[in-house]
This record gives C-alpha cells, structure tokens and sequence, in this order.
C-alpha cells in the first residue's frame, strides 16, 4: 500500500523538484548575477540529481544525507569524473543552504558531505624573465614602418603591458572603453563576470603604451576606427572592438618572434604570470583575489604552491641556523 502511495506520488514530486531548482536558480541570477552558462550548468547538475532521486522514490525536500551519499556512489559507479562529482555536490550543497535558509528545509542533508579528492593541475605560468622578453619584443617598432604595421605592434605592445599590469581576463581586456586611457588615470574601472565592477590599478609602463597606442590610432584616423569609437580596441567586428582570438594569435605570433613556445603562451597564461609574480613578491592572496575579480578564495588558492615556495625560500634565506646546519649536514 505505502509503495502504491509513494508511486503515486512520484510525477507530483518531479515537478516539486523543478521549482525548487527553479527558485534557486532565479537566486542565483538575481543576487550572484549568475551568467547562462553557468546556469545551464547548475540545471543540468541538478536535473541528474533529482532523477536519481525520483527514481529512488525519494525528493530534494526529504532526501537525507544517506540519500546524498548513495548518488555520489552512483556517480563512480556511472565512471565519471573526481571532477565532474566535485561539480556535481558543489552545485547540490549550495542548493541546499539555499533551501535551508529560506525555510523549505529545516535541515541541510549536504553539509557534512566530504567531496571526492581530486588534485587541481597548477595554472600554466611564465618566468618574470620570460615576460620580460615578452615585453622587449612587443616594445620594438620601426619608425618607418607604413602606419597601420606600426598600429598594430602599438596596439600589440598595450595590450600586453595592459594585460600584465592588471590581470584582467581577456574578455575585460578586449572590451575596455577608450575612457580607461586616460591620462590621469591611476585605476580603471572593469566590469567582470555577473556583470560585477571592481578597481584595478594601473602602472607607468601600461599607461605610457596607451598614450603610445592612442596617438597612432588618432594618427590613423577614421579608417582605424578612432573616430566614434566608444572601446579602446576598436574593429570592424560585430562586436566592436578586438576579439579575443585576434589578440591570442597576434600573442602566439609574438611569442615565437620572442624565442618562446607559442603553445606556452596565451593571454591567461599571462594573467597567471600576473596573479603569480605578485604573490611571489609577497603579496596578500586576498589582495590578488580582490584583483582578479575571483568570488571566491577558493578559486585564488591555485596559487598556494607559489606562497609555498615563497615560505620556504624565506625560511632557506632568513633562519639564523640555517647555513650552519646545512654545513653540519
């Protein structure tokens, strides 16, 4: 009887478990400024969860932490991913503090629950040597060059100095308003994911290659897009300005100019080198999170083995004892 009854009540709960997954994810649009993608993701996570559950007889609303524990072993049984998993109970924890919190649960079932260990592969990076050389390389002009090649090696050479002073992600980059150059200005204002604005300083050798990059474009007039143009890196594009495929082979062509590996290169690689060098000269990992435009600690702390290898070095260089144990030893 009770068998018949939960049977019964099986395509009720299905749509239950979709308006709650609906009224998490109009949260997460309203409050995070959740992005599609991101949205789709979480529906799709969660849409497996809920069949699992269905299929179990069970729904998100009274699904225990067992319960929460016997999908994760599907998920291995099923042969997906540490990663995939790691996503999967991410998206399930946060709908149920979110479910908690606003009073559809009296209890969160995820929050004890331990995730699959899975180790994080270190971000691809570059020596300050390296992007140095980089740097060098882009500086190189030849004043009698026909203007548009000149152009387009200034435009090259700020958005590499631009990209290194500030870390920017290079959908930022690519879309900074021609407002960011001004002369004056120490900071610009970036508008990153979830539509979210952050300050990002600016050093002399970024500022001083817009200067560089803007009097060409004002040189070249209308027919390089200077004339209207509201984006710093103005094209002929749908968009409006430089994509980020142009700049990433321009990038790949410099670097193979430059004696590097062009596979090593890419413009997040360079806002790696950005987040890296900056911790290796002793800056704070909330500070870099705060420049980097990252939600989340979590998400900076890719960088920890940087801070490891700083710490250790501090301790080699700096302890009293060190040399004489060493010598001992």
């Amino acid at each position: 009887m009770a068998g018949a009854a939960a049977r019964g009540r099986a395509p009720s709960s299905r749509h239950s478990d979709e308006r709650l997954i609906g009224l998490f994810l109009d949260t997460l649009a309203a409050e995070r400024g959740a992005v599609a993608n991101t949205l789709s993701a979480y529906r799709r996570d969660l849409a497996d969860f809920a069949a699992y559950l269905s299929g179990a007889r069970l729904t998100m609303a009274n699904a225990g932490t067992e319960q929460l524990r016997r999908y994760l072993g599907d998920l291995a049984r099923r042969g997906l991913s540490a990663a995939t998993a790691a996503r999967r109970l991410s998206a399930i924890r946060q709908l149920y503090r979110f479910l908690y919190a606003e009073g559809h649960r009296r209890d969160d079932p995820a929050a004890v629950l331990e995730g699959p260990k899975r180790t994080r592969p270190l971000p691809k990076t570059l020596s300050i040597a390296e992007v140095d050389r980089l740097l060098r390389t882009a500086a190189v002009s030849d004043p009698g060059a026909p203007l548009p090649r000149r152009l387009r090696a200034a435009r090259l050479a700020c958005l590499l100095e631009t990209l290194y002073a500030t870390g920017l992600r290079v959908s930022e980059l690519v879309a900074l308003p021609v407002s960011a150059a001004r002369r004056d200005a120490r900071v610009i204002v970036v508008r990153g994911k979830g539509n979210k604005e952050r300050l990002v300083p600016l050093n002399d050798a970024a500022k001083r290659s817009m200067q560089n990059y803007l009097a060409l474009l004002a040189e070249a007039g209308p027919d390089a897009q200077s004339a209207q143009s509201k984006w710093l890196f103005p094209s002929f594009g749908d968009s409006g300005h430089l994509t980020r495929q142009h700049f990433a082979r321009e990038l790949k062509a410099l670097a193979a100019t430059a004696g590097l590996r062009a596979e090593q290169i890419s413009p997040h690689v360079l806002r790696h080198a950005f987040a890296s060098h900056l911790l290796h000269n002793g800056a704070d990992l909330r500070v870099v999170q705060t420049l980097l435009g990252h939600v989340d600690i979590s998400t900076t702390q890719i960088y920890t083995h940087v801070l490891e290898e700083r710490l250790k070095s501090l301790v080699r260089d700096l302890h009293p004892l060190t040399d004489g144990r060493d010598a001992q030893g």
